[in-house]
């Protein structure tokens, strides 16, 4: 039984990023005015404004949240750094069975699905390093992810499905700087990397890696919670306090294609310099300019128009989002055989 076509629209609305600290985000004659200290900083009409992403020290009035709430817009919060740590929206979605559904698949493990999206995760890696590393090609490294993304649709539980995905990605992260300038990842380059590494991160590298992933889980979020999902309750990720769950699942497949892919080109197109990092407790932070560096180039990304691999119609990466988690409720609903993950060739 073929997949359920669907047909997302792509609406014109865009998210508003907020990251002046000390900003206030309110309502006036029907646009969001940006303030601070009584300056006007942007302004942009209501009906443009998909969500509002706020960074740091910043507040939003409750008139605008009213009606944010009314138009189904969500705000996410984020930590000064880019750590996602909060959305605020209207009330839940009413489509109650899919909610139980997603409860009682994610009771029973959610392989099947979970097999999917680590294969999605692992071919889309291998395709971007075969397309962007540069001398010496990692051909070993290539051949050795096509074998573990078969492995992956045999693995008879999570823990070896955990174990596969591992060792995909050490191999990955491995040849990752092969992905980047040679005069940039050479040892003293501003752009060097030997692994990945979090919370916080040790180097500019990992610093925009952590940044994108951030950006893509939020927006994640917003859709699964849009669509009907608990965005807690994942199929491969485990419950935690805190953790959207599910929207690190779709994450899984994406990140090679919406965060991964925006970390290259910002550094091999010269987009984030050495003077965007700063330093402190620790770990490797953007500075207000690189933050805007990254975001642009993120939704830049979004609004890149593909070919939909098993739909075949034009779709911007933002409304991909969107399929994939209507795809997978359509398979919890019964309506589709299988799960089937966003793939590049």
């Amino acid at each position: 039984m073929p997949v359920r076509r669907l047909l997302p629209r792509d609406p014109a609305p865009r998210p508003l990023y907020v990251t002046e600290q000390g900003a206030t985000v309110g309502l006036r004659s029907g646009r969001v005015e940006v303030t601070r200290k009584g300056e006007l900083l942007s302004s942009a009409r209501l009906l443009d404004v998909a969500q509002i992403c706020v960074y740091g020290n910043a507040q939003v009035t409750s008139q605008l949240l009213r009606e944010l709430f009314a138009r189904e817009a969500p705000v996410c919060w984020f930590s000064y750094g880019g750590w996602f740590s909060g959305m605020a929206e209207g009330l839940p979605s009413k489509h109650v069975e899919l909610r139980r559904r997603q409860a009682a698949l994610a009771g029973q493990g959610g392989l099947v699905i979970a097999r999917r999206i680590v294969e999605g995760k692992i071919r889309n890696s291998r395709t971007l390093l075969r397309r962007n590393a540069r001398s010496p090609r990692p051909d070993a490294i290539i051949a050795s992810l096509k074998e573990l993304a078969g492995q992956a649709l045999t693995a008879t539980s999570t823990g070896s499905l955990l174990g596969i995905e591992g060792t995909a990605a050490r191999l990955y992260f491995s040849a990752f700087p092969l992905m980047l300038r040679e005069d940039l990842r050479l040892p003293g380059g501003p752009f060097t990397f030997g692994g990945r590494n979090r919370r916080p991160p040790q180097d500019a590298v990992n610093c925009l890696l952590s940044y994108g992933y951030a950006l893509l889980v939020k927006d994640l979020t917003a859709t699964t919670f849009a669509v009907g999902f608990d965005p807690y309750l994942g199929v491969y990720h485990r419950p935690r306090f805190g953790r959207p769950a599910l929207a690190l699942d779709l994450a899984e497949e994406l990140r090679p294609l919406l965060a991964e892919s925006v970390v290259v080109q910002l550094i091999n197109n010269g987009e984030v310099r050495p003077s965007h990092f700063v330093t402190r407790a620790g770990g490797v932070a953007l500075t207000s300019e690189g933050r805007r560096a990254a975001i642009g180039a993120y939704e830049r990304r979004l609004d890149t128009e593909i070919t939909h691999p098993t739909f075949g119609y034009r779709i911007t990466w933002r409304r991909v989002l969107d399929v994939q988690a209507r795809v997978l409720a359509a398979h919890m609903l019964g309506e589709a055989p299988e799960y089937v993950p966003m793939l590049t060739r």
